[in-house]
């Protein structure tokens, strides 16, 4: 299969992305610049972290205006397979493809470190080779991951199983030690209602190789590779 790493004036973790997909997972995978309009015939897309155009205004708010997110919306709507990590979960909120907004982190500092995030479901192209409760010690590295919605968009997620990831302790409880930024309900990472565009802070493709000092982040990536072969997501030409 084929990954499209979207990059972005300011992308910091495109080659990260690119490592996994290419030279761990062994698929194809191609650089796509935010001015192109095309996704050269990706079977995943994947928003890698940064700084895209330097986070001013807000986080994402100016990249979400980029060529590219116009094919990354239609790619999305035809049901193709879209993973934004950290910046690129952030583009996601600012385009309007996954609900909800990020605020300053609840110790307004940058945040870098392995967390614990329990998968929540696995009925996503991007969690579909977990185990539902499987807990990834997986790294954070943001100062704008503060998950914040309205009470009332919190419960719908929490009630249509949008809640994909969530920080927890090593007991697999979502306390608020486990908690590094102060995301509402501990969300770490959620879904669209299609299921199919899967935004999450942490970084899997920096924990891909256990020289890395974890690998639980591949197994994000298997379950799309596994997910396109079965085709149980759609697969957008």
């Amino acid at each position: 299969m084929k990954f499209a790493i979207v990059v972005f004036p300011g992308s910091n973790c495109d080659h990260d992305a690119y490592h996994a997909a290419k030279h761990v997972l062994g698929q194809d995978a191609e650089f796509i610049w935010h001015k192109d309009t095309s996704l050269q015939g990706a079977d995943a897309v994947v928003l890698p972290g940064g700084f895209a155009h330097g986070d001013y205004l807000r986080t994402g708010a100016i990249a979400r205006f980029s060529p590219v997110m116009q094919e990354v919306t239609k790619f999305a709507a035809a049901g193709g397979p879209v993973l934004g990590i950290c910046n690129g979960f952030q583009i996601l909120l600012e385009a309007g493809l996954l609900p909800g907004a990020m605020l300053r982190n609840r110790s307004v500092k940058f945040q870098c470190e392995h967390v614990i995030v329990k998968v929540e479901q696995t009925d996503t192209p991007f969690s579909l080779a977990c185990d539902r409760g499987q807990r990834l010690r997986i790294p954070i590295a943001h100062g704008e991951g503060n998950y914040y919605a309205e009470p009332e968009v919190v419960e719908r997620l929490e009630s249509h199983r949008q809640v994909v990831f969530r920080y927890v302790d090593t007991n697999g409880a979502p306390t608020p030690e486990a908690n590094p930024n102060g995301s509402v309900n501990n969300i770490a990472g959620l879904c669209n209602e299609g299921r199919n565009v899967v935004g999450l802070m942490p970084h899997p493709e920096r924990a891909c190789e256990l020289s890395l000092g974890s690998a639980d982040g591949l197994v994000m990536f298997e379950s799309v590779v596994q997910s396109v072969a079965q085709g149980t997501v759609a697969t957008v030409r």
